[in-house]
This record gives structure tokens, sequence and C-alpha cells, in this order.
């Protein structure tokens, strides 16, 4: 099965190691001409993934009209709030992709503004095209390197293309499952990022682990209330796009979000953090997108809620932990 990676990013540049070594033609596709001609001769993402060979077996493209003429699955390695552009990059060249059966999303948040999960965002952008999401606990690292992981295939519908896909993704290594709740796999997704700010603020202040154990706790009560509410089963929340996801994130030492959290408790700003990070930390922008979508349809997210005014109304972190730990009391 031939697949385009779109996003030369640490995910995209595994998620392409991985498919070559299954024996997959794969091609990366890189945003920028000159990161497009380093990797070509470099066999290395040095920005992004350094360390870890390109097999020469992984194609380099940088045009999109050739690569989407052989493409018969398309994975979007790109950021929530870049997959708009893409995807409208992909349909400017549709005439071209005359193979194309699925757009599968790594992505993992909610675009601003229009609240539109990334698979919406699909269906929007390239009408007709099955859409896909492709979530779970996965550092890029460990996925280039071979290392064991799982993840979950989530599409609207169950149909033999999506069995095949899972498929040919699945190997020794990976071991993927479906799933026809692709609203909660997408919000899964979204929100562990969030939450793992959340868990790397409690490591910056050294709080303990009872702390943080009781907050990934409540945030996955949060997770299944926001799901439920907004069109998602809750079992979802409990698999590999949900729990697996959050604890992955909110403890790797790799995890971005949880690295953010935690700068901002150690007194660096937000807009220093991501002004020298050099990759997109995805939890900063779906925090404000959701906070946003949770408030128009009247969801109770208090985690998600303060961790909004921390990012956005610049609020004193010990008053949100007095804030949070000052609630009414209730039952679990």
């Amino acid at each position: 099965m031939n697949f385009a990676v779109i996003g030369a990013g640490a995910w995209g540049t595994a998620f392409a190691i991985h498919l070559s070594r299954l024996g997959h033609p794969a091609t990366l596709v890189p945003r920028r001409f000159e990161q497009a001609l380093a990797l070509a001769s470099g066999h290395e993402n040095t920005e992004h993934l350094p360390g870890v060979e390109i097999p020469s077996s992984v194609q380099i493209g940088h045009e999109l009209t050739p690569v989407l003429m052989e493409a018969e699955v398309v994975l979007l390695a790109c950021p929530a709030q870049a997959l708009r552009e893409t995807c409208g990059r992909i349909q400017k060249n549709r005439a071209h992709a005359t193979q194309l059966r699925f757009v599968i999303s790594l992505a993992k948040g909610v675009e601003t503004g229009t609240h539109l999960r990334p698979s919406e965002i699909i269906n929007a952008t390239i009408p007709g095209v099955r859409a896909g999401i492709l979530s779970g606990p996965t550092n890029a690292g460990e996925v280039a390197l071979g290392k064991l992981a799982a993840m979950v295939l989530a599409t609207a519908r169950a149909c033999s293309d999506t069995a095949e896909i899972q498929a040919a993704i699945s190997g020794p290594n990976l071991r993927v499952y479906t799933s026809d709740d692709i609203v909660g796999v997408e919000l899964g997704g979204a929100l562990k990022n969030v939450y793992a700010i959340a868990a790397g603020v409690c490591d910056g202040l050294r709080r303990g682990d009872n702390v943080k154990a009781a907050l990934l706790t409540r945030a996955l009560a949060e997770m299944i209330r926001v799901g439920q509410a907004l069109g998602a089963r809750p079992e979802t929340f409990y698999g590999l796009s949900g729990f697996g996801d959050l604890i992955a994130t909110s403890y790797g030492s790799w995890s971005r979000n949880r690295t953010f959290g935690q700068h901002l408790a150690e007194g660096r700003t937000a807009g220093e953090i991501i002004s020298t990070s050099h990759s997109v930390i995805e939890g900063y922008r779906t925090a404000q997108s959701l906070a946003g979508l949770c408030a128009e349809r009247g969801i109770d997210t208090p985690v998600l809620n303060e961790i909004h005014a921390v990012l956005f109304k610049q609020k004193p972190l010990d008053q949100t932990i007095t804030d949070l730990m000052g609630r009414n009391l209730k039952a679990e």
C-alpha cells in the first residue's frame, strides 16, 4: 500500500520510518524545501528526531502533485491548527490523486475559532474522501526505533478499507486496533494534551505523587463528561486514545505538553516557552478552543477551565490550586 506522510516533524518522520520498515512505499513530505534537501542528503531529521537514521527506502518529496499521483493513503502529520491549510493543498491537487482512498490525521487537537475536530476539517476541505484518525500513547522516538506500541485507528464507520489499512499499518512492533467512535478518539487525544500541561505543573511545583494521581483521576472523569456531552461513548476514554494517551503524555519525560507545564510552574512564561520550542505544543491552543466550546455547551470542566485561566488570563498557579481544592465537596 502506497503511503504519503505530509509533515516531517518527529511523529511524521517516525511513522514514515515505521511504514518503510513494514515494506510499504512511503514518501515523507516536509513543509519547507530546505528541510526536504536536508533529509534527503543527511538521512536524519536533526531538528525533530536527531540520532535516528531515515532509511533510503523512505522517499523524500516536496511537491505534492507527484506524491499524490501515487498515494493510496495520506497521513497528515501536521499540527491541528495547520490541518485546514494542509488539506486545502491536497484538495488543489485532487485531480492528480487518482489512487487516493483515505486521509488519516495524526493530529491531536481542536481547531481554534471553529472548534472542529481533525476529521471534521478533512471532511469539510476534501469532500468525498474517507477520513480517519490514528491516535494513542506513542512516543515518536520509540516508534522510530521499533519499540513496542499500540494505537487505535478510528473512522466514522467500519468498512473493508479500514480493516485493510489496520492490517497494513500493524506489524511486529505496532499493534493497531479499530474504533467507530471517531468523536471519542479525537476528543481523548485533544484533551489529554491539556491535562498533561496540568500534570507538568504538578511536577514543576513539586507537589508530589498524590496530587498528580488525584489530578489525572479527575481529569479522566472530566474527559468522559466532555466526551459524552459531545456525542462520544464513555468506554472509548478507557482505551488507548483516552486513558492510555493521558498516562503516557502526563508522565513521559519526552512529552512536550508535560514539559511545557513544568516550565510554566518553574517561572517561565507561555510565550517564552513556545518561542523557543522546535515543535508545536498542541495543548496550548487546544485549551483555548475546548474551553470555549465547553462554555458554549454548558459542560462542567473545572480542570480545563483552570488551565485555560493560567494560560490565557494569567491566573496565578497557587490560586488555581486553591480554587480546585476548595470546590464544593461531593460524592465521587
